[in-house]
């Protein structure tokens, strides 16, 4: 199975979970990271890493809506291998639920 990350990080995009990934397996939206569920090896390290617990195990039954959103756009956005500073208002937006429509589809443009 693999890891998977939901609507929680909408918005904060903190980037501690990418320090940690041995495979590089995450991906960078304008205001979200994906992980490549095929790039995954379910290691585990990047889930108590997220600020946001937007992390989801693939074997928690919410899990199953955010796989195809997660492969969706690790196959469209950049790779990203290296923490950086959260979103300016991250604060502000962690714990709000419901986040799902306020998703930017496009590319994070930080290189």
């Amino acid at each position: 199975m693999t890891f998977v990350v939901n609507d929680k990080c909408i918005k904060c995009k903190y980037t501690d979970c990418v320090d940690v990934c041995p495979v590089d397996c995450f991906y960078e939206g304008k205001n979200m990271l994906v992980i490549n569920p095929d790039e995954c090896i379910d290691c585990g390290v990047c889930e108590p890493e997220c600020p946001a617990d937007a992390i989801l195990d693939g074997n928690d039954p919410e899990a199953a809506k955010w796989i195809e959103l997660n492969t969706k756009f690790s196959t469209i956005w950049p790779v990203i291998t290296e923490k950086k500073e959260p979103l300016t208002d991250a604060e502000e937006w962690n714990g709000v639920d419901d986040k799902l429509k306020l998703l930017s589809e496009e590319a994070s443009q930080a290189a």
